[in-house]
């Protein structure tokens, strides 16, 4: 009986909300998006204080807290970080370089399942072209209420992309695989030293009052925009929407920086990284490796 109230009330939901103008129709979604960081196998076989444990997670803290704009139509959307000044005296060498692996602005277009990504990577700027992910939502009988949105439950099981930085935790070993670890942590491949789920459970709510199929970053595909994501240790949820608002924005198709694929630009980042390996291990000295 429940079952058949919930799927009234979204039939009823999605007729109402139905009025809106596929040509003129614009919105846009402030997102807060926040990863929490697994502390319990923090700093491998190296011996940590409490207080140097605290001063790093909330240094972390900082980083893996974001805000995000979302301004889509019907068909396409523009997803990208709000950019942020630092604090006087808050920068730092870490956060710079931490920079340098976070996504640029994102273009989905739901029409022709077109997925682009400005992207720049330690001075090179790339265009990262890719088809939109076409996740297999189920839908689930459970609402509840984001402001004053009703929204509707949708799971789905999600591939991981082998660079996510937000999914990545230290690959666990035992005692002596940890000592030999210490031994020599540097000379290490740091690709070795962490792993990625392959797959994980994403629960998304969503509401049909504003019938676009967008969402933020690559998720998409439900009949309401998306306004709450929660994606292994990330949950992306939206503060605020403004809609038709009186200065409409131009949603352009990215068309700066050297056009590459997903698989071509983490090859790009795993060269990177292992050159940076090298360079701070001490067995590379001068020049370095192009891409």
């Amino acid at each position: 009986m429940k079952s058949i109230s919930i799927q009234l009330s979204l039939l009823f939901v999605i007729i109402m909300a139905s009025v809106a103008n596929a040509q003129e129709f614009q919105g846009k979604a402030i997102y807060q998006s926040k990863t929490t960081l697994d502390m319990s196998n923090f700093g491998g076989g190296r011996q940590f204080t409490e207080e140097q444990k605290k001063m790093f997670s909330e240094r972390m803290k900082q980083m893996l807290e974001k805000t995000f704009v979302l301004v889509f139509n019907k068909t396409e959307s523009m997803y990208k970080e709000e950019e942020k000044l630092d604090a006087p005296g808050g920068g730092s060498p870490w956060r710079g370089m931490m920079g340098n692996f976070t996504a640029g602005p994102q273009y989905k277009n739901v029409k022709n399942g077109q997925l682009l990504q400005e992207q720049e990577f330690f001075g090179k700027q790339f265009l990262i072209k890719d088809e939109l992910p076409k996740l297999k939502w189920k839908m689930e009988n459970e609402t509840k209420q984001i402001g004053q949105y009703t929204c509707f439950k949708a799971t789905a099981v999600k591939k991981v992309d082998e660079m996510d930085f937000n999914s990545m935790r230290r690959r666990r070993r035992d005692s002596e695989e940890q000592k030999e670890v210490a031994k020599d942590s540097l000379a290490k491949n740091i690709m070795d030293e962490v792993e990625v789920p392959k797959e994980i459970v994403v629960t998304a709510w969503y509401t049909p009052q504003i019938p676009v199929n967008q969402g933020p970053g690559e998720f998409w595909g439900l009949p309401g925009l998306i306004l709450e994501v929660n994606a292994d240790r990330t949950t992306i949820l939206c503060s605020k929407i403004v809609l038709n608002p009186d200065e409409k924005e131009t949603i352009k198709t990215p068309t700066k920086g050297k056009e590459v694929s997903r698989d071509e630009y983490n090859e790009i980042m795993k060269s990177k990284i292992e050159e940076m390996r090298e360079m701070y291990g001490g067995r590379r000295h001068g020049g370095g490796r192009r891409y």
